[in-house]
């Protein structure tokens, strides 16, 4: 039976490249966004199915996974891109933008993962968390970006030790910035960046693997980044 994968966030930057790549290996692709007119573009491109879904809503996230798995009855790859990024010092951050970043980079990543688990089960699957390298570093300026990030890092490695006796693995990919919308406030031009394609060849590298390896982390550092966030 072909393979299925879904992907939150899908429907542009380093999800779309995901995507891209999981089409040619031959994956039955469900892309996600908040966004309907976006993530159906993105569908048409692929010939994916798509649903438009707010990822911070648990009723939402619910509802992604049973239409996937109505679709396609399987899931072998989740990739959980969809994420928000807003600078600020901590003591100038709002309260919303910290609940924010935190309801869709953390509690969106739990629910949609929480869903798909019975999936990934009978698939031995694989589940691929965006997470940054900010959540491996002192990010001043990004600090609830970063513990989000931390967060969700901390959340692959658990997931690993939940679910290894079902076969299925959990990978973190912790890039540097990328030349992607949410990146366009750093300044540096874009031919500089890590690109899109980088983290889908991680993806690529993982389908590889013998079913006994696993990678909890990859860290992605821009080159001339001196090994910070930029």
């Amino acid at each position: 039976m072909d393979r299925a994968a879904l992907i939150p966030g899908g429907s542009s930057g380093i999800g779309l490249a995901i995507a891209r790549a999981l089409k040619e290996e031959g994956f039955r692709l469900t892309l996600a966004s908040r966004r309907a007119e976006k993530v159906e573009a993105a569908a048409r491109e692929l010939g994916a199915e798509f649903v438009a879904a707010d990822v911070s809503q648990e009723e939402d996230c619910e509802r992604l996974v049973a239409t996937h798995r109505g679709r396609f009855g399987r899931l072998d790859v989740l990739v959980n891109s969809a994420g928000i990024g807003i600078g600020g010092r901590v003591e100038d951050l709002a309260t919303k933008h910290w609940d924010l970043q935190f309801g869709v980079n953390v509690r969106g990543l739990f629910l949609v993962t929480r869903a798909s688990i019975p999936m990934l089960r009978e698939s031995h699957g694989i589940v691929v968390n965006l997470a940054s390298i900010a959540g491996t570093l002192p990010t001043p300026g990004l600090a609830a970006y970063g513990a989000a990030k931390a967060a969700v890092i901390a959340l692959t490695r658990s997931l690993n030790g939940e679910l290894e006796a079902d076969g299925v693995r959990c990978t973190a990919i912790c890039p540097g910035f990328v030349d992607t919308p949410m990146a366009e406030w750093s300044g540096i031009p874009p031919d500089e960046m890590i690109q899109p394609e980088d983290c889908a060849e991680v993806v690529r590298m993982l389908l590889r693997l013998s079913p006994r390896a696993r990678i909890p982390q990859v860290v992605i550092e821009r080159v001339g980044g001196e090994g910070g966030v930029g």
